[in-house]
């Protein structure tokens, strides 16, 4: 069984991403989907998303003889990334307080 992904999930998962270092798409794409079933046509609307809430930044950069676009994390997308870390630790404490109410971990 698997849970859907909100989009808001898919923002802090991308920031957080590139919060380690800027990335070309692909790049973010295979790191976001060694721990997640999403599909690489699902990620390039998120970037495009977060560059144009002022989230991210793109340039260029010459790689074997064409360009490659990279994606940086600005500091209004740092912020973000803060209050979606923020949100998700009282999302996940208050599912795990339901779900394991009877004290039950796997």
């Amino acid at each position: 069984m698997s849970f859907p992904i909100a989009s808001g999930l898919l923002d802090a998962v991308v920031l957080s991403v590139l919060e380690q270092e800027d990335a070309y798409g692909y790049r973010i794409t295979q790191q976001v989907r060694s721990k997640l079933n999403v599909s690489e046509s699902t990620l390039y609307p998120v970037l495009r998303r977060l560059e144009k809430n002022g989230d991210l930044t793109v340039y260029d950069r010459a790689f074997d003889g064409r360009n490659r676009r990279y994606y940086a994390i600005t500091p209004t997308g740092r912020q973000q990334l803060a209050g979606y870390r923020r949100d998700w630790y009282t999302y996940r404490n208050g599912i795990e307080a339901l779900l394991f109410a009877g004290g039950e971990r796997a």
